[in-house]
């Protein structure tokens, strides 16, 4: 009770500022302020670092962000009711112990391990073994075919079709064949389209 009735004769004003970080002048946004002289009231900065609240004169104001060192500020007596400030809160550099993973259960095993792994054979001479055409044509006829390539020979093969259906029309299609239009020139000098009168 006495913490209150202390707290409501000071002096309220409206306490605004912008974060900052020391050195960079960069924004730190959502940070957690919090009044530690009034109930912990706890407030959060905007995305671009600005606050505004209710508090009063005295009151410290904690602030305080994930990667940031807590920094404390007293508000000070003014003749206005308003107040604004600028925090600026430093940046922490946290070095971690390097760590080296394994992925067996100790070094021991990792040693066994690789050298188990020794066979002798050269590594160029089983590359040109694996790229051999025998090779090639045995996974050939067991892997199939992925995406890519199937729509790489559906594609070849509808640029095939629209090359002979409009490119080479002149082959395809008999009335624009020159040797057509002379057999068909030949039949009619021959008469070989009259018909013959009906005999009654």
């Amino acid at each position: 009770m006495f913490s209150v009735a202390s707290a409501q004769e000071k002096k309220i004003i409206q306490f605004s500022g912008l974060i900052t970080s020391i050195g960079s002048d960069l924004p730190v946004g959502f940070v957690t302020i919090k009044n530690t002289s009034y109930n912990n009231q706890t407030f959060i900065a905007n995305n671009e670092g600005f606050f505004s609240f209710v508090a009063h004169v005295g009151d410290v104001i904690e602030f305080s962000s994930v990667g940031f060192e807590t920094t404390t500020f007293t508000i000070p007596n003014v003749e206005g009711d308003k107040y604004t400030a600028s925090i600026k809160m430093r940046a922490l550099v946290i070095e971690l112990p390097a760590v080296t993973p394994f992925p067996w259960a100790s070094y021991e095993d990792y040693v066994a391990e690789f050298m188990a792994l020794g066979n002798g054979e050269d590594p160029i001479a089983t590359a040109r073994r694996n790229l051999s055409p025998e090779a090639l044509a045995a996974l050939a006829r067991i892997v199939p075919r992925s995406a890519e390539e199937i729509q790489t020979f559906n594609s070849l093969q509808r640029h095939h079709n629209m090359q002979n259906r409009y490119i080479n029309q002149r082959m395809s299609n008999p009335f624009l064949n020159p040797f057509n239009w002379y057999q068909f020139i030949n039949s009619i000098k021959r008469g070989d389209f009259n018909k013959e009168k009906p005999k009654y």
